[in-house]
């Protein structure tokens, strides 16, 4: 499991990146971890906190962040501790100032570096558009600009806003993908996939119907928030009715590379063993930071299944995942939602003088209220 910690002191920001085993919960460096954690926690010093499953039990915090770190390191070059990459980095927060001050100039200079874009264009570059590519590309202007106009020429030809739901209904008919009637934790929109219920075996179809969900997803984005989350169920899924590779690059292609810092996590569920040898060439073609927002859960592992629920209200979740939720997806339901979210989407592409900027793009002040939708849940 990595773990990425952000914590920040009155002087310096401290990055902690660990790669460790499952089994390293057992050992004595995770209470060492989780003490350095709990310390600065209790003093109020966290600035960001992400992926961390924190344990009931309680641990002492009475060493200074100074002794944690001297044990830590001394844990680490430990040849023992079932630790693959333990990274430190330190940075003063001038410098860290330094660089929350030059983004809003990358932003300005990436959209100057732009050839003059009109019409949709226009409204899809939007500042919070131009930051999600620049994280993307880790604000490099000049990468950013490339992987800009190359989603501007895809969109152009594919023309994902005007796809309608009656155009790509049938590949929803067994619900092998859906935008779920509740959020995660964080509020983000959630995409349940089940490829066990594959249904067709037209790949242009299929890229048109989930490109549909996300864009739809997007556009039910609740103000201020620009992610989605992922659930991919593995009920029902073999080798017969396995997704072929050329439809598991293309989705990831589409997803990294038009999408850019749209997915917040995906997790997997409880595959089959066979998905591993599926897993290995499939993760080749996902970069770094996407291969990060991939979990893996399996039920009788207790700490994939923490961090799931640190995501998610398990009251939510169907039991498919592990949740409590009985949940049967009505297709005629779920239609009639996506007409009305149809009316919804003409109205925000149709460069309404008065929409307003929220999450880049997100149509949460367009039209009706939107419903946390599809399929009825029943419990």
């Amino acid at each position: 499991m990595r773990t990425n910690i952000c914590l920040s002191s009155a002087s310096t920001l401290f990055v902690l990146e660990v790669c460790f085993s499952t089994e390293v919960s057992s050992r004595k460096f995770y209470p060492l971890y989780m003490g350095l954690l709990d310390h600065l926690l209790r003093e109020q010093v966290s600035e960001k906190l992400s992926h961390i499953p924190l344990p009931s039990t309680r641990r002492s915090s009475s060493f200074p962040v100074a002794s944690w770190e001297r044990l830590l390191r001394a844990e680490i070059s430990n040849p023992k501790t079932p630790v693959a990459v333990i990274m430190f980095r330190w940075k003063s927060h001038r410098h860290c100032d330094q660089e929350c001050e030059d983004q809003p100039h990358k932003v300005k200079e990436l959209r100057t570096s732009l050839a003059p874009l009109s019409g949709r264009n226009l409204q899809y570059c939007n500042d919070a558009c131009l930051r999600r590519y620049l994280e993307a590309r880790n604000w490099n202007v000049d990468k950013s600009k490339k992987m800009m106009e190359e989603s501007l020429k895809w969109r152009s030809s594919f023309k994902p806003e005007e796809i309608l739901w009656h155009e790509v209904a049938v590949e929803g008919e067994t619900g092998k993908a859906f935008r779920a009637n509740f959020r995660d934790r964080c509020g983000r929109t959630v995409l349940i996939l089940r490829p066990g219920m594959q249904n067709t075996t037209a790949l242009d179809n299929q890229m048109r119907h989930l490109v549909y969900l996300i864009e739809n997803a997007i556009l039910n984005l609740p103000q201020g928030q620009e992610q989605m989350s992922w659930l991919i169920d593995f009920t029902g899924w073999s080798l017969t009715n396995n997704v072929p590779i050329k439809s598991a690059r293309e989705t990831v292609n589409i997803l990294q590379n038009h999408y850019p810092e749209r997915l917040a996590i995906a997790f997997l569920y409880n595959p089959p063993r066979i998905f591993e040898a599926f897993w290995k060439i499939v993760k080749y073609f996902l970069d770094p930071k996407t291969m990060q927002k991939v979990k893996f859960v399996y039920p009788k592992n207790k700490d994939s299944v923490e961090l799931m629920k640190s995501y998610f209200d398990m009251d939510n979740l169907p039991t498919e995942l592990g949740g409590k939720a009985n949940l049967k997806y009505d297709h005629e339901e779920f239609s009639r939602q996506m007409a009305q979210d149809d009316v919804k989407a003409a109205k925000f592409w149709s460069f309404d003088k008065h929409h307003t900027e929220t999450n880049g793009y997100s149509a949460a002040g367009v039209g009706p209220k939107t419903e946390c939708l599809a399929p009825p849940v029943t419990v």
